[in-house]
């Protein structure tokens, strides 16, 4: 059976998340009993606080188990409004809060209810792999602005300025950022944002997922420009900065009119999402960040791993790595080693760099290509410092073997 004519034409042009595929194929070489060291998973390598899965373990023994409101229980609602203000200096009511299942469905629901087809969505490289993905899912045509490690992995506000059009729907970005670990200073959003004031019909999605895993200075928002602010949806959740993976809340922060479109669409296609999670999440949200011990610890050794990482790939010739400011990635350029060969292949790119690490090394990576950059590979060391030390180890010696053909 041809099953490409029963499949739609939206599902067949999206691709595999990278990271997901890089994890797959780690798995399989694990189970022919292979070491492999992964270093490409965007996931914290550390425990919920006792404190969030306490609360959870209470929820339960209350019974709090039945169906949620669409948009999230009331109190997690209010709780992220007061975040929002304590943190961040935002204001927005409950109501313009939306809770979903993870932020990568805040940020669906905002495509979904503001993209139509072939509307263009301005998606700065590096990027997350499945921005311009969600861009294709709502009918949208992506439009990348490209970067370098050379300038940090930003745009200018000229770069910007200079990739809208007519067509130009919505702009999304990540601040700290992923794959780069790069962080918008408030002089350099504000930057971004006098351009967005001279062009009105044009949104801005801000994905502050990182916000916690940051080394230096405070975290910024692009919210926080008065002449904008009614056209910025705010993404962000407990993942990241309180390790939750695995508890699937997200939400975002909207002009109200927008806050009740997603309350919508949500309704139709996953409802409320777990009760046992958000009453997790209130207790997380509720928690202020300075007093937090499990969020110092994770963020004193994420700086240190990236401090280890960055000296020890710095050491190897070739590699032209960048010293990111948050997140916990590190998106060096490889390609001075693009052409070269062990004898049996030649690299060519990205992609097949990763795979000859891979099997060579069996250091799982990301190819650079998946974020929009060919030229780079995304690290994660969310991983233990021995494992940072003996994969770069391993990478070193495969490298070595590359040569000009």
């Amino acid at each position: 059976m041809d099953v490409t004519k029963h499949l739609s034409k939206r599902v067949q042009s999206l691709s595999e998340s990278a990271t997901l595929e890089m994890t797959r194929k780690s798995r399989e070489l694990r189970e022919q009993g292979i070491d492999v060291i992964t270093l490409s998973i965007g996931e914290p390598d550390f425990n919920t606080p006792d404190h969030v899965k306490q609360a959870a373990i209470a929820a339960i023994d209350d019974n709090k188990t039945h169906y949620t409101p669409v948009p999230g229980i009331a109190p997690l609602r209010k709780a992220i409004s007061d975040k929002l203000q304590r943190d961040n200096g935002l204001e927005y009511k409950p109501s313009q809060i939306i809770v979903s299942n993870g932020a990568k469905q805040s940020i669906m629901n905002a495509l979904f209810s503001l993209i139509n087809d072939e509307e263009e969505v301005i998606i700065p490289a590096p990027y997350w792999v499945s921005y311009p993905e969600m861009v294709k899912l709502a009918g949208g045509t992506p439009v990348i602005i490209p970067s370098t490690v050379e300038n940090d992995f930003k745009i200018s506000p000229q770069q910007l300025e200079s990739a809208i059009t007519p067509h130009t729907k919505a702009f999304i970005f990540s601040s700290p950022c992923n794959p780069s670990g790069s962080v918008y200073s408030a002089a350099e959003l504000k930057g971004l944002a006098d351009v967005f004031e001279r062009y009105p019909n044009i949104f801005i999605i801000s994905d502050e997922i990182y916000e916690y895993i940051l080394f230096e200075g405070s975290h910024e928002s692009i919210a926080q420009f008065d002449a904008i602010k009614e056209r910025v949806i705010l993404i962000n959740g407990l993942s990241k900065g309180f390790a939750m993976t695995g508890w699937r809340v997200g939400y975002m922060a909207a002009p109200q009119w927008i806050a009740d479109a997603c309350n919508i669409i949500q309704g139709q296609y996953t409802s409320g999402s777990c009760s046992i999670s958000q009453e997790a999440a209130l207790e997380a949200v509720n928690t202020i960040p300075s007093e937090s011990k499990e969020l110092a610890e994770m963020v004193t050794q994420f700086r240190e791993r990236r401090d280890l990482l960055f000296r020890l790939l710095s050491e190897i010739p070739g590699i032209i790595p960048n010293k990111p400011l948050g997140a916990f990635y590190l998106f060096p350029d490889l390609s001075y080693f693009y052409g070269k060969s062990d004898g049996k292949q030649t690299i060519n790119n990205s992609s097949d760099l990763c795979l000859y690490l891979l099997a060579e090394a069996h250091v799982a990576l990301v190819s650079g290509d998946a974020f929009g950059n060919d030229n780079c590979i995304r690290f994660s060391y969310a991983t233990g410092k021995a494992q940072i030390k003996e994969a770069v180890s391993r990478i070193a010696g495969a490298l070595q073997k590359l040569q000009q053909p």
